[in-house]
């Protein structure tokens, strides 16, 4: 294994959060320097020496095999997590190493976690790189790095492989290391588009900002201690209905819509059933809402149960009520759609609604062999035939991913005894959510968890985000005996 081609890579990585945390202190000066100039000042210029440093003393080697590819995934998420601590820590406050870890791993996961009771404390420029972590997360730090490698390199081509995984690419319709490009063109374009709806719908320029890089990234960081709810606007709620939703969305399907001038992509059968499943969930919670008298108008109970269906869906977390005293049934699908949430090839986090429909296609298919064994049959999806050997690796990760959360389950209840903290946070951290319901809902923070129960959460928030797969390689090649 090269680590010089490690070194790099991984340095890159280290680049893009120091420029963001140059534009942090950019924040800071606006603010007549506010009191994280010191923290972000220092944060950078570690940030940045321990970045660039492979640059100088590494000569640049393109080739990359599979196992330093997965290794330099692997390691660009774990140091960007060290590195971006430093600022909170450094600054202080409620930020102890714990709180402070936690914070940059719900960022740059994009879970949106929090440990702050009071976010309208910190000032404006940890408030800006609290965004930007969801910014960075959200695009994905191996993605930034593969914007800076030429189109030709194989490099790019092997990491986009394996940043992206198989169901990802089916809608791009280009060539794999094309893709990279149409996955940032429609982030920037929804970011932009969101900025400018914010401001027009009357929010100030920072927090336009800040929230459009969070509803982007499906993140759900706020500026408002009560989140979306703080401006009291059901135009802003619309607002971020519409960009939860087109963040979760498949960006091939978005770009070819945009770029062909037609609805055609739109008829997609993995967004037809994700439609459905907002829709559907958001009828139920409406009901329920109105009928148990939470909220007093159908109007007041259709936007509020509309919004936190979209947001739990889309793993954005963004709230416009407390939703700690809801009944059982609108909280548990709540918990439901955060655990299939949006499409691949979008910034959602979760199992993917496209495995979930893999999943039912599959067991249909099994039950027709059972009943019609002399018959011939397929699993489709969009008339394309799937794979028994493409099917499998999207049935295991679904297992996987119930593997990991019961066993973070029993591992958190050796931790706390409150047993449904367990259960609701490690579920929404996996799934990369955030808030989750009762004692850990959309206005609360995770603040007095135990520093066990934390840690454990963020290792959660990371399987969840790169998908479980490059970590397991990783450890498959730290505890092999020697090269194979």
């Amino acid at each position: 294994m090269k680590v010089q081609v490690i070194s790099r890579d991984v340095g890159s990585a280290l680049l893009v959060s120091a420029l963001f945390m140059f534009l942090s202190i950019l924040v800071s000066f606006a603010n007549g320097n506010d009191s994280a100039l010191a923290a972000l000042l220092i944060s950078f210029t570690i940030t940045f020496t321990v970045g660039i440093f492979p640059f100088i003393f590494v000569r640049d080697n393109s080739a990359i095999t599979t196992r330093e590819g997965y290794c330099v995934i692997v390691l660009s998420w774990l140091l960007s997590f060290i590195f971006g601590m430093l600022p909170y820590a450094l600054w202080g406050g409620p930020f102890t190493i714990v709180n402070a870890w936690f914070e940059s791993v719900s960022g740059f996961t994009t879970t949106g976690a929090t440990i702050l009771d009071d976010v309208e404390a910190l000032p404006k420029s940890l408030l800006f790189w609290r965004s930007s972590t969801h910014f960075i997360g959200g695009l994905g730090i191996v993605v930034f790095l593969l914007l800076v490698i030429p189109n030709s390199s194989q490099m790019k081509l092997r990491l986009t492989n394996m940043e992206l995984s198989s169901l990802s690419r089916y809608e791009y319709q280009a060539r794999t290391n094309k893709t990279v490009g149409i996955f940032t063109r429609v982030y920037f374009g929804i970011m932009a588009a969101s900025f400018v709806c914010y401001l027009l719908a009357g929010m100030d320029p920072f927090d336009a900002v800040n929230h459009a890089m969070s509803v982007t990234a499906t993140g759900g960081f706020s500026t408002r201690n009560l989140s979306i709810g703080a401006y009291d606007s059901v135009t802003i709620d619309l607002i971020t209905m519409f960009f939860m939703v087109l963040s979760s969305v498949h960006f091939g399907i978005i770009y070819m819509t945009i770029a062909f001038k037609t609805l055609k992509p739109l008829k997609n059968e993995v967004f037809k059933y994700f439609m459905m499943m907002l829709a559907l969930a958001a009828i139920i919670v409406t009901v329920s809402l109105k009928v148990n008298g939470i909220e007093q108008t159908w109007g007041r109970s259709l936007l509020s149960g509309s919004f936190h269906v979209i947001s739990y869906a889309t793993t954005t977390g963004f709230g416009i009520a407390d939703n700690s005293g809801w009944p059982m049934l609108p909280s548990a699908l709540l918990l439901f759609v955060g655990i299939w949430c949006g499409m691949a090839g979008s910034t959602s986090g979760g199992v993917k609604i496209d495995r979930a429909v893999l999943l039912c296609k599959e067991i249909k298919f099994r039950l027709q062999n059972v009943m019609h064994p002399t018959s011939i049959h397929e699993v489709r999806v969009d008339r394309r035939v799937i794979r028994q050997e493409d099917l499998a690796p999207h049935i295991l990760y679904i297992s996987l991913f119930l593997l990991i959360f019961l066993f973070s389950v029993v591992v958190n209840l050796m931790i706390q005894p409150d047993a449904a903290h367990a259960f609701y946070g490690t579920l929404t951290s996996l799934s990369n959510v955030g808030p989750a319901i009762g004692d850990l809902g959309t206005y609360a923070s995770f603040s007095a968890e135990p520093a066990g129960a934390k840690l454990l959460y963020t290792l959660d928030m990371f399987l969840g985000r790169v998908e479980i797969y490059p970590v397991l390689a990783v450890l498959a090649m730290v505890f092999s005996r020697g090269d194979k």
